[in-house]
């Protein structure tokens, strides 16, 4: 499983609307790519091309040499909602990506079971999605899209609904899935702390029509805690990426 993903001058619209206008970026094997930018600038677009559920209207995007699509994706992609299904308890929910690849369910129940304990979820394996916080759901839902096996985590704003507090404890706890993993990850965010947190690099995209301003490397490796970004280093690379938005944001 290797996950090196390189996007060419994607372009998109959506009828009229111009959503992309020319992004590229490279994602080493093992990387977490951050992509940030104002709402509406195309970031979730960017995704969804990754994940193959849209073609680009031009532009290209590999992972590991080939085109994603719909019959052969190459990224497991978790939306904005976590989107468990309430019919089906925390550990079905937890199987479902790797049903749908064709997985027997006696396998996916038995990998899932597994990794409960290190996604915090040990003991609510039969509980109902309505049972459990917004941050258990959202561990149960990335759960799930790490256990699909793809090469690349398409990971879209994974913790924005929750609040600062469940959301800081979490961004540490993906830092170490990601570190335990190795798996390449593309996260789409508006938290720039959250991208400092857990980026080998900083995608900043300007507004619609979406464009790269600047690819940006954190100045120290991962795992980085809470207390890391507060240096003074990160405190001017958070002025860069700030100063990089505010035209966007006006």
């Amino acid at each position: 499983m290797s996950g090196h993903v390189v996007a060419s001058d994607l372009v998109h619209t959506f009828g009229p609307v111009a959503a992309l206008g020319g992004v590229s970026f490279e994602a080493l094997p093992g990387q977490c790519l951050c992509i940030i930018g104002p709402t509406g600038c195309g970031k979730s677009t960017v995704l969804r091309i990754l994940a193959g559920l849209i073609a680009p209207s031009a532009g290209t995007v590999t992972i590991d040499a080939l085109a994603p699509s719909p019959r052969h994706p190459r990224g497991a992609y978790m939306p904005q909602a976590d989107t468990l299904l309430p019919w089906r308890r925390a550990l079905d929910n937890a199987t479902l990506g790797a049903q749908i690849r064709g997985e027997q369910l006696p396998s996916a129940t038995a990998r899932a079971r597994e990794l409960f304990t290190r996604f915090g979820l040990e003991g609510f394996e039969r509980a109902w999605p309505h049972e459990l916080s917004g941050g258990m759901r959202q561990r149960v839902a990335l759960l799930r899209t790490v256990i699909a096996d793809l090469p690349v985590l398409l990971l879209d704003e994974p913790f924005g609904a929750l609040d600062a507090i469940t959301r800081n404890a979490l961004q540490g706890w993906l830092a170490d899935v990601l570190a335990s993993t190795g798996r390449t990850s593309v996260l789409v965010t508006h938290d720039i702390d959250e991208a400092l947190r857990l980026a080998d690099q900083i995608v900043v995209m300007g507004a619609r029509p979406g464009r790269v301003l600047a690819t940006l490397a954190p100045p120290t490796a991962r795992p980085r805690s809470a207390s890391t970004i507060t240096q003074p280093e990160f405190a001017t690379l958070k002025r860069e990426i700030l100063r990089l938005l505010t035209p966007a944001l006006q």
